[in-house]
């Protein structure tokens, strides 16, 4: 328990790092067969993230940002959205999008640079991913400014990790949300390093969950590996903004087990010695181990559902490399009613590269 202003901060977890209830669990857990879904979506998405990192080592994506340990973070959350919510998400989070409706060959077209990965057939409402750090902060204070003033019964999801907490776009967003009370709740993915910093050497705040008490809005801090504390956490944050009690803080802790991108080099700044414990701390073990001691699940299932989840991988995969590239011209035409004739000349060249070197989604 840290005390910070007089605000007990508690990292709120149900089961342990084997996999062993530490306390009641919360309603919707109590049927263990009810977590097999959220156990489900982890694995998908480890497996999705395993073949996305082996098309990118081949030439056939573009930089990939892997989701690897922090599967419980977007399962959590999507697990506790509704479909009315929105979902403003950083480019890690492939997984709350999946189970969101976002498709596997979306977002596949998405990291392939084509942007009619972002045109989600099911999720309309929800947002692309967000590139650029924290700005989506700002979007979700939007978001839950309009939702309020509707008076619409739905609550802005909004995702960033550790290092965007520390941007001027995290601070700005947060101060809106609080002042005006809106129906935003922000999750911190903190696992542990932005890029190559540390954690410990972005801020001297104990935890990132009491950077929202600067703003009157109330933080507080989940075991990030725990898909049960983060789907609790979350579904209760998210009642309580329904029903007009404003906007919550929820710092998932957390480990980046990968490197921060296809593009980056974990090595060369973290020590392979503290990447290794942390293997023994990760979601997707954790909750096996948990139903495997609740009798609901055993070898022979694990079994059949990685060949399941490994089948509709190769499908999405199959599909995302029959899509045929979009044509050249589409970055000239989806900019001006009318073509501007100073760029006439640059599409030719456009058109006349591409047809001379040919184009596909590598």
């Amino acid at each position: 328990m840290t005390n910070i202003a007089g605000t007990p901060f508690e990292c709120l977890r149900f089961l342990d790092a084997e996999g062993k209830p530490i306390r009641p669990l919360p309603d919707f857990a109590s049927d263990p067969a009810a977590l097999e879904p959220l156990y489900r979506a982890m694995v998908a998405t480890r497996l999705f993230d395993t073949k996305a990192i082996a098309l990118q080592r081949t030439g056939q994506l573009g930089t990939f940002a892997s989701s690897l340990g922090q599967e419980a973070v977007g399962v959590g959350i999507g697990a506790a959205m509704t479909v009315d919510d929105v979902l403003l998400p950083s480019y890690r989070d492939h997984a709350a999008q999946l189970l969101r409706g976002v498709s596997m060959v979306e977002s596949l077209l998405y990291w392939s640079g084509d942007e009619r990965g972002s045109d989600f057939a099911t999720a309309r409402r929800d947002f692309p991913n967000c590139v650029p750090i924290a700005s989506q902060v700002c979007h979700g204070a939007g978001v839950a400014y309009a939702m309020k003033l509707r008076r619409e019964p739905r609550v802005a999801v909004c995702i960033l990790g550790d290092g965007g907490t520390s941007k001027g776009d995290f601070y700005e967003g947060m101060n809106l949300v609080g002042a005006w009370t809106l129906p935003l709740v922000l999750v911190v993915n903190n696992n542990q390093w932005a890029i190559s910093v540390p954690r410990s050497a972005q801020t001297a705040a104990p935890t990132l969950a009491q950077k929202a008490l600067a703003v009157g809005v109330e933080g507080l801090q989940v075991d990030g590996n725990d898909v049960v504390a983060v789907r609790h956490a979350v579904g209760t944050a998210l009642e309580k903004a329904r029903n007009g009690g404003g906007p919550t803080l929820i710092e998932a802790l957390t480990y980046r087990l990968g490197d921060h991108t296809t593009a980056d080099d974990a090595t060369r700044y973290r020590d392979a010695e503290a990447v290794s414990r942390q293997w023994a701390l990760e979601p997707i073990l954790r909750l096996r181990n948990y139903l495997v001691g609740q009798n609901c699940w055993n070898e022979e299932r694990e079994q059949q559902l990685i060949r399941e989840c490994t089948e509709q991988v190769n499908r999405a995969v199959a599909d995302y490399l029959a899509v045929a590239a979009p044509s050249v011209e589409q970055m000239f035409d989806r900019l001006y009613a009318t073509l501007p004739q100073a760029l006439e000349g640059q599409r030719n060249d456009a058109r006349h590269f591409a047809a001379s070197s040919g184009g596909d989604h590598g």
